[in-house]
C-alpha cells in the first residue's frame, strides 16, 4: 500500500489553497493525495474546547491513515510536527513548507515580530476579513507575482466556509506561544523543508538554526519565493517536493 500524502494549510486558510497543485501531485504521487482542513477552518467546523495545539492536533490525527506523509504549510507545519511526535505511527515523513518549529522572534531566534502578531490579534476582533487579507498580502510579499497570487488565493479560499473566530484567535496564540524546538530536535521521523528566501514570516537565517537542532533535516530554498512558494513558483516547488517524497 502506498503512503497517503496529506496537505495541511496555514492560518486563516483552508484546503482550497492546495487546488492549484493537487492535480500535479496526484500525477507523480502513487498514493492518495488528501487535503485536510485544520479544526475550525474550511469544512472542519467541529473544534475542540479549549482550542489548543494538542487538542486540535489530536482531533486532526484521527483522520490520518498510518504512515502518511504530512506536508504542512506555515501553521500546518506545527500541526505536522506535533502529530509526528505524539502519534508517530500515523506519520512516515514530514515536509515543512515555509514553516518552523517556533514562529515568534526572540533575541536568539529569527521569526515574526511580536507586535505583528499582536496587531493581528487586535484587528481580528473588529475586522476579521481585513485581517486575513493583510495576512495574505504578507504571505505574497517579495513574490514577483504578488498581486496575482493574492487574487488566486482569495478565489480558492472563498470556495469553502469562512474560518471560525475561535480557531483564528487560537491559531495566532499557537503561532505566538507554541515552541516545538525541543520536540523538533528529538524527532525520529524524517523531516524535510521547502522555503522561500524572501519569506518575511519564516526568515531565511532561521533555517540554519533548524538544521543545528536537527542535523538530519534536509531542505531546499527557492531563491525568489516568499511564504507561498507552491503558488508563486509552482513548477520549482513541485520539483522540490517530488524529490523529497
Amino acid at each position: 500500500m502506498q503512503n497517503d500524502m496529506v496537505l495541511l494549510h496555514g492560518w486563516g486558510m483552508n484546503q482550497g489553497v492546495w487546488q492549484v497543485i493537487k492535480p500535479e501531485l496526484e500525477f507523480f504521487h502513487d498514493g492518495e493525495v488528501r487535503c485536510l482542513d485544520l479544526p475550525g477552518f474550511g469544512n472542519a467546523q467541529s473544534i475542540p474546547t479549549p482550542y489548543t495545539l494538542h487538542a486540535a492536533a489530536e482531533q486532526l490525527s484521527t483522520q490520518l491513515n498510518d504512515q502518511s506523509i504530512l506536508v504542512g504549510w506555515s501553521l500546518g507545519g506545527l500541526f505536522a510536527l506535533y502529530i509526528a511526535a505524539h502519534w508517530p505511527d500515523k506519520v512516515a515523513k514530514v515536509v515543512l513548507i515555509a514553516s518552523t518549529p517556533f514562529f515568534a522572534q526572540t533575541d536568539e531566534w529569527p521569526g515574526i515580530k511580536p507586535d505583528v502578531l499582536n496587531a493581528f490579534k487586535d484587528q481580528l476582533v473588529s475586522h476579521r476579513e481585513k485581517t486575513i487579507e493583510r495576512f495574505l498580502a504578507i504571505q505574497a510579499m517579495g513574490s514577483e507575482s504578488a498581486r496575482d497570487d493574492i487574487k488566486q488565493l482569495k478565489a480558492l479560499l472563498n470556495q469553502y466556509p469562512a474560518p471560525q473566530e475561535q480557531a483564528l484567535s487560537a491559531g495566532l496564540d499557537i503561532l505566538q506561544q507554541d515552541d516545538l524546538r525541543e520536540l523538533f530536535a528529538k524527532l525520529t521521523v524524517p523531516v524535510r523543508g521547502i522555503f522561500g528566501r524572501l519569506d518575511s514570516l519564516v526568515p531565511y537565517r532561521g533555517i540554519e538554526k533548524m538544521h543545528a537542532l536537527q542535523p538530519q533535516f534536509e531542505y531546499e530554498v527557492l531563491d525568489k519565493a516568499s511564504h507561498a512558494p507552491f503558488i508563486s513558483h509552482k513548477a520549482a516547488f513541485i520539483s522540490a517536493l517530488k524529490s523529497m517524497c
